[in-house]
């Protein structure tokens, strides 16, 4: 007999040859017609092999990332069988799951493929998969291995191969169509019932664009048609609420090639509406007894070789700055707590004094490569909302659990309801990749975990997330089309006050070292706002909108009359513009509209001799006459102003 845990923690003996699908079975009928894979012993595997002797067990379904990633990689290989079918001689790379659906790396030779041949690609995929055939997995030795993929003039499962030994090596065959591959994988294709190729790019094989290009193609699939017609609506309008198209349209930023890829401007809308929310978090954070600080935007190779972030982060900096001074050089700041430490250590503190809390709205720099920069979510300069907090180690919980509180408001106040955070933990099996002791690791992961259940936050863990310094909670976003970001950020951090050598004097006259929890409640304000124009496709929070009303002359006769209502709105700090344009009304109030400029007031001769506006809300309407302080408490209202 083998022993199984369950989730619940029950244990449960079956026969020596059970598998995950047996399990599940054991449970119910209905259960076992959703599983696609399992969780054994922290490993996910097909669910139709055999357990082992002592079994941690987890049953993995559509509903979590584990069962998709199954799934989705299962239809890169149904992909690779029918691109096969369709175009004999192919050679294959590589085809993961990726975060939403699939690709699969192939080599064509002269055929080219394009969008125009998808939908003969997805017929044929349909059609192996209502054939029903097992995804059956093989151990196959490197001699044997190496033969197949020689015999079939394939140098890219070859030079895969290299790199695996004896033991290691795994195929998964299905149909017609074998893969080198260590899986896991469906049960079968029958599975797969809705299908779409979504995209055709160029990649260079293994990422070297010395190499050759490959042909990269993208899609997704779905248990259900209905899912994947749900899916390609998100696509539109996710098209439709994309950051770069709204950003131009609502000139809140641009991007200038002579500037340099990766490194925005804001314009004054744009400039507006990033101004209000970093005058929102100020105010937060004043209330918390943090105190603003200015670093510069550079700083000597020694201070980033000291924080560890040169080895870190050297390749991905720009280029040093060198100086007329033989020897000296500079960096672009990549981070802005090493400077944040050296204000902590410009005099000595006493344990009386902490916690002590700096923030600054920093620039930081980092060298991202030209495909990878998109908007304004991945730049090569932007600005995070930093602060970093020096305490004690009985002050962790406390401040851990006051930060929490802070970025759980900022976060439902932009309108953002439905979120987890994620505990980054190091990876246990490649503790190089960190630095600092174990006993820092182990007390700073603690700190995380026990603040987290202590406030009942709804949590994931992953292994091997954890910053190269510390343990971290990230905030993972779901915008109002259900994608999940990764924005806002805490991080427990022992290692960066030992390498500066950071003091404070404890209650028993001894020198001690304190503890620095980073932290960043928006993240990246860039990487922030993209995500913001594109959860509320433009229409920002009525506070927040950098234009929150228009007056609409009738004529030129009432500009005057107009500019009287501006200064008497200004006084409120309610922001606007008055179009003197000499158009007719109604073509006024249709830009307006097209604008997302939340209120419309319109001026003539009936408000004019009244003292009143005419209000329409965009997208509602006529509102009716206000005198202009009818209107200042009526928008107030609705704005819930900070």
């Amino acid at each position: 007999m083998i022993n199984v845990t369950l989730p619940d923690g029950a244990v449960k003996q079956f026969p020596v040859g059970t598998t995950s699908m047996d399990v599940a079975m054991s449970i119910s009928e209905g259960l076992a017609r959703n599983v696609l894979s399992a969780t054994v012993n922290g490993d996910v595997w097909d669910a139709n092999r055999a357990l082992p002797e002592q079994t941690t067990l987890s049953l993995n379904t559509w509903k979590n990332d584990e069962g998709k990633n199954t799934f989705w990689h299962s239809s890169a290989h149904l992909l690779a069988e029918a691109i096969e079918a369709l175009y004999p001689g192919t050679k294959f790379g590589i085809g993961p799951a990726i975060e939403n659906g699939f690709y699969y790396d192939i080599d064509t030779g002269d055929t080219q493929l394009s969008i125009n041949d998808f939908k003969k690609i997805e017929d044929k995929m349909l059609e192996i998969a209502r054939q029903k055939n097992e995804f059956k997995r093989t151990e196959v030795s490197k001699a044997d291995a190496i033969k197949y993929f020689t015999e079939k003039g394939d140098e890219y499962k070859l030079e895969l191969l290299e790199g695996l030994e004896d033991g290691q090596i795994t195929f998964y065959q299905q149909g017609n169509f074998t893969d080198l591959c260590r899986g896991p994988h469906l049960k079968d294709t029958s599975n797969i019932k809705a299908i779409k190729l979504l995209k055709v790019a160029g990649a260079y094989w293994r990422g070297d664009e010395k190499r050759k290009q490959l042909t990269r193609i993208y899609g997704i699939t779905f248990p259900k048609q209905k899912e994947l017609t749900e899916y390609l609506h998100m696509l539109e309008e996710a098209k439709k609420r994309d950051h770069r198209k709204l950003g131009k349209e609502l000139e809140l930023f641009m991007f200038s090639e002579k500037v340099g890829a990766g490194l925005p401007i804001w314009l004054p809308k744009g400039t507006a509406l990033r101004t209000r929310l970093e005058d929102f978090l100020k105010k937060e954070q004043i209330k918390r007894g943090y105190q603003p600080v200015i670093t510069p935007h550079i700083g000597k190779k020694d201070l980033y070789v000291t924080s560890g972030h040169y080895e870190k982060y050297g390749e991905d900096s720009f280029q040093p700055i060198t100086t007329p001074r033989e020897g000296e050089e500079f960096f672009l700041k990549p981070m802005n707590c090493p400077h944040h430490c050296e204000i902590y250590g410009n005099k000595p503190k006493s344990y009386k004094e902490l916690p002590v809390r700096y923030a600054e709205f920093g620039t930081v720099y980092r060298y991202e490569q030209t495909g990878e920069l998109h908007g304004l979510t991945r730049v090569r300069g932007f600005t995070q909302d930093d602060a970093h907090i020096f305490c004690t180690p009985e002050q962790v919980k406390g401040e851990f659990l006051d930060v929490l509180e802070l970025t759980t408001h900022v976060i439902k106040k932009l309108g953002f309801e439905n979120f987890t955070a994620q505990i980054s933990l190091r990876d246990p099996e490649n503790k190089e990749k960190y630095i600092g002791t174990d006993e820092n690791w182990e007390l700073a992961e603690k700190a995380i975990i026990e603040a987290t259940q202590e406030v009942g936050l709804e949590t994931t863990t992953e292994l091997g997330e954890a910053a190269f310094y510390g343990p971290k909670l990230d905030f993972m976003i779901k915008d109002a089309l259900g994608r999940r970001w990764q924005l806002g950020t805490i991080q427990v951090d022992y290692t960066l006050p030992e390498r500066f050598k950071l003091e404070y004097i404890g209650a028993d006259n001894q020198p001690h070292r304190p503890v620095m929890i980073h932290r960043a409640p928006f993240g990246s304000m860039e990487r922030f706002i993209g995500v913001l124009t594109e959860h509320c496709a433009g229409k920002f929070p009525l506070w927040l909108t950098p234009e929150q009303y228009a007056i609409l002359p009738i004529s030129d006769k009432y500009i005057d009359y107009a500019k009287k209502v501006q200064n008497e709105l200004n006084q409120h700090d309610i922001r606007g513009v008055i179009d003197d344009r000499t158009e007719s009304i109604g073509k006024k109030i249709r830009d307006t509209e097209l604008k997302k400029i939340p209120f419309m007031l319109i001026v003539g001769d009936k408000e004019a001799e009244v003292n009143k506006v005419a209000v329409r809300k965009q997208g509602e309407g006529d509102q009716g006459a206000m005198a202009v302080t009818e209107f200042v408490d009526y928008f107030n209202k609705l704005a819930e102003t900070v």
